[in-house]
């Protein structure tokens, strides 16, 4: 947090809207940052990151980012990820490359603003991942489109409950809210406005048809795990039970750690894909197929002499009656 603090003033010094921009790291072949026209009528300009890929992948990860929303602390996972899965990681409203300038505090607001995010090529399947005060954003991004979203992750998820480092940082930024950056501003102002919304996404997620995977590290001083541990005893949604996942020794920020950890954690999100279909007979022992193979040969033949026969006996009658 410190880190990511001192990130948002040198930014703000600097006129920049990152902190290190991406293209600096990876050629655009690999991180690409694009830009899109918000949902529900708001007309904001919104950026994210994005892996480009020269044809669409099966699973489309879309990554809704906590506060502050910085899509670029997850260039490393979006360089790392395989070529048969596409990510794409925003900045939400009020942050970073993102319009507009003020905080966006209602989280309805910001799902219908998000909402293009969850656009797929034909066949994909979207993975729909929200990180920290992200989560309850996309709970209800899933919940208002329901079609478009094949499974759910809670990542860290951030639940009204602070942790010591959260509630340090809350009380102090209101107390300087006038004189610090726009994105720590803005963050601040969310988190201490989202106890009055939360019973919304506890809502939303009941609704919820497709599996709901919350994951947890066990050393996040920021969200405690025990609020998420309590999430998904007391929440049953349409789709059954939600399945925790504990990740041991990993903090708030899953995706400032090893990207291996980060990646691994999304992918046992993601069905394994089911085999190739193979017709039964090629999986026959070879006696078997064989015995199959001479008896359908046997099956042909005798129909063969039978049609010769019917046409024989066909071609006498008409003989006959000619006579």
């Amino acid at each position: 947090m410190l880190g990511l603090g001192w990130a948002c003033l040198e930014s703000a010094m600097t006129g920049r809207h990152e902190h290190v921009p991406p293209s600096v790291e990876y050629p655009e072949t690999v991180v690409k940052r694009i830009s899109f026209t918000a949902g529900g009528g708001h007309g904001w300009t919104l950026s994210a990151l994005t892996t480009p890929r020269d044809k669409p992948a099966p699973w489309k990860i879309v990554v809704v980012t906590g506060a502050p929303s910085w899509a670029e602390y997850w260039s490393p996972a979006l360089a790392a990820l395989p070529g048969d899965r596409e990510m794409v990681v925003v900045d939400r409203p009020g942050f970073a490359c993102s319009e507009p300038h003020d905080c966006i505090p209602d989280i309805k607001v910001q799902a219908q603003a998000l909402a293009p995010l969850l656009t797929a090529a034909p066949g994909q399947k979207i993975l729909l991942v929200g990180q920290s005060y992200g989560a309850a954003i996309a709970t209800l991004m899933a919940e208002a489109q329901p079609g478009k979203v094949a499974g759910v992750v809670l990542l860290s998820s951030y639940l009204s409950s602070p942790g010591p480092t959260a509630r340090w940082l809350v009380e102090a930024g209101l107390k300087v809210l006038t004189v610090i950056p726009r994105d720590l501003r803005n963050a601040v102002l969310e988190v201490s406005g989202q106890p009055g919304q939360i019973a919304l996404m506890k809502e939303a997620l009941t609704r919820l048809k497709v599996p709901v995977h919350v994951i947890h590290g066990d050393a996040d001083d920021f969200a405690p795990i025990e609020a998420a541990e309590e999430l998904v005893a007391e929440t049953h949604t349409l789709g059954g039970a939600l399945r925790f996942q504990r990740v041991e020794g990993a903090n708030h920020f899953l995706n400032d750690g090893p990207v291996d950890v980060l990646l691994s954690v999304l992918e046992a999100c993601i069905p394994a894909a089911r085999p190739a279909f193979r017709w039964p007979a090629w999986s026959l022992p070879v006696p078997f197929y064989d015995l199959a193979k001479s008896r359908l040969a046997m099956a042909r033949a005798g129909y063969g002499a039978l049609k010769s026969s019917l046409a024989a006996k066909t071609a006498g009658r008409i003989s006959a009656t000619t006579t």
